[in-house]
Formats: structure tokens, sequence, C-alpha cells
């Protein structure tokens, strides 16, 4: 009976323990709050840097400051918190952030908003209590479990890259296939990119399975979504497939059989390097090759190397495995149709 009362009382207060809540609502939402802060505080601050315009380069400082505040927001608002427990989040992100970078951020602001929304309107003095508890818990968890979380993540991040630098031809198949994955799965590639800090060739293997699935998909359902299809996952996200891809999960293999090509050619050939801001975006808004060009700085070899794995190859890649299995019946007319 205690236990029902528990779930029950939970229920009510909108708390749901789920891994789909804080794995796949919460990072998708962090997700935006990095997009709308960090991301294109970095693309601004490349325009100041190139162009010599000092008003790019105020953006970009005042955008990246507020990265801590936008991912407690935007955490809080995937949580579906109250109004208070929605800008109290504000401050635990920013603490989050900078005691333990986004996966801090992440962890605290999951755990203080939870919080908030068992306490909000239980009590008479609602406007003390629920942001109070709020910022303590958000806080208390940064500075106990943030600088863990995030020399964990670092580590982690860092071998990757060493592992990439070591062995470019198989790890930039193993990066490039993973992460490429990851950006069309309902969770956040750019918040995995940033939070492994995955930059340098690890990144730009990153960025090549990332525009192999966008750009992929994009070609590969080109007959049954037209321009509009095109646009929608050639510069927004292939995530709109995964419907499809539940459905019939062999329209997956062309693309990602494009990323385990493309991931080599851009350690390898092209020695493509991105920042970890632009790793996991792909060409969702050119973001993915605007940080490679911010992480190298130009030259003939960068801007063949973001034509051709960036664009060039996912798509005739992924048009000729898809022809493929076409023929062979595994991807049907229609299996790919988007509801645009």
């Amino acid at each position: 009976m205690k236990s029902a009362g528990i779930k029950h009382f939970l229920e009510r207060k909108g708390v749901h323990i789920t891994v789909k809540t804080y794995l796949i609502d919460a990072m998708g939402a962090m997700a935006f709050g990095l997009f709308a802060s960090l991301l294109i505080g970095t693309i601004f601050g490349t325009l100041g840097e190139k162009t010599n315009i000092q008003i790019f380069n105020t953006i970009a400082e005042y955008a990246k400051s507020a990265t801590g505040a936008a991912l407690g927001v935007s955490i809080a608002y995937a949580l579906k918190a109250p109004q208070l427990v929605l800008f109290s989040a504000a401050t635990v992100g920013i603490a989050g952030n900078a005691l333990g970078g986004p996966v801090g951020a992440l962890v605290s602001s999951v755990v203080a908003t939870e919080l908030g929304k068992i306490v909000s309107k239980e009590t008479r003095v609602d406007i003390l209590v629920t942001p109070g508890v709020t910022i303590i818990s958000g806080v208390f968890i940064a500075q106990f479990a943030g600088p863990g979380v995030s020399a964990f993540m670092t580590a982690f991040g860092s071998l990757v890259k060493t592992a990439t630098e070591l062995q470019p031809f198989f790890m930039g198949i193993l990066v490039s296939a993973l992460i490429g994955i990851a950006l069309t799965l309902p969770i956040s590639s750019a918040a995995i990119c940033i939070m492994l800090s995955l930059d340098g060739l690890a990144g730009g293997a990153a960025t090549a399975g990332c525009c192999a699935q966008m750009i992929g998909f994009a070609v590969l359902s080109f007959r049954e979504n037209g321009v509009g299809g095109v646009l929608a996952q050639g510069l927004g996200t292939s995530m709109l497939q995964m419907g499809n891809i539940v459905k019939n999960p062999k329209t997956w293999i062309p693309p990602t059989l494009a990323s385990m090509v493309t991931g080599p050619v851009a350690t390898m050939v092209f020695h493509l390097e991105n920042i970890p801001a632009g790793s996991g975006m792909g060409t969702c808004g050119f973001v993915g090759p605007i940080g490679i060009y911010t992480a190298m700085g130009g030259g003939v070899t960068m801007w063949l190397g973001i034509l051709f794995v960036c664009f060039v190859l996912p798509a005739v890649l992924t048009w000729i495995f898809g022809e493929m299995l076409r023929k062979a019946s595994w991807i049907k007319e229609g299996d790919l149709k988007l509801d645009l």
C-alpha cells in the first residue's frame, strides 16, 4: 500500500523515473540548449575571427556564457517543470556546467528538477520552498558528482581521441558509425560529442558519420519525399526516419555503410578535424562543416574534405547501397516516406 501511495504521488507530480525520460527526453532537450548557446556562440565566434567584425565576437561571448543556464532550463522544460522550478533550473545549470561540464549540468538539473516538482505547491510558502529546494539540491549534486563525472567523461573522450590518432582506419570506421547512429536515434549525438570533448581526428570521424546519415537518408528517400525531404533531413535531422527504421530496420543499412567508408576517408585521406561543438551535428544548419573550418582554418585539403566527406560521398555511396537493397527487395517503395 505504501509503495502504491508513493507511485501515485510521483505520478501526480509528473515524476516519471524511466530511461526514456532522462536519456532521451532530457538529453534531446539538452541538445537544443547547447545549440541556443554554445553552438551558436561558436558559429558567431568563427564569423568574428574571420571577418574581424567585433559585434560577432561580443555575441559569441555572451552566448557561450549562457551555456549552463540554457542547459538547466532546457532540461527542466523537457521534464515539464512548473514555472518556479523551470526558472530556478537556470542557476542549477550554471553550477552544474561550471563544476562538471555538460554532464554535470545534466545530472544536477535532472535531480534538482524532479525534487523541485515534488515539493512544488505543497506548502503555503511555495515561492520560497520550491526554488530553495531546486537550487540547493542542484548545487549540492553539482559539487558532489560534477567533478567526478566530468573527469570520467574527459578521460573516456581522451581515450577515444588517442585511439583514433593511433588507429585512424579502424577507429575512423567505429567512431563514424557509432556517432552517426546516435545522431539518427532519439538521443543527442551533439551532447555526446560535447560531453566527451570529441575533437581532432575523432571529431572529424564523428562529423563524417553524422553527415552520412543526414545526407544519406536525404538522397535515399528522395523518390518518396522530394526536395522537402532533402532539406528536412539534409539540413535538419535524419531522426525523422526513426519511425520508418523501426518498421524496416534494413533502411538504416545504406547510410550506415556509407559512414563506415567516409569515417576513415576523413581521418586518413583528408585528416579532417572538428571541435566538440560541431562534431555531432553533421550538416544540420551546416554546423559540422563550420566546426571543421573553425578547427582547421581553411586550406584546399580542408575544403575538398568538407565537399567529399560531408556531401558527395554520403550521397553517392548511400544511393549505390540503397539501389542494391531496393533490387534485393530489402527496401521497398514507400518504406522511407515521411509525413511532411
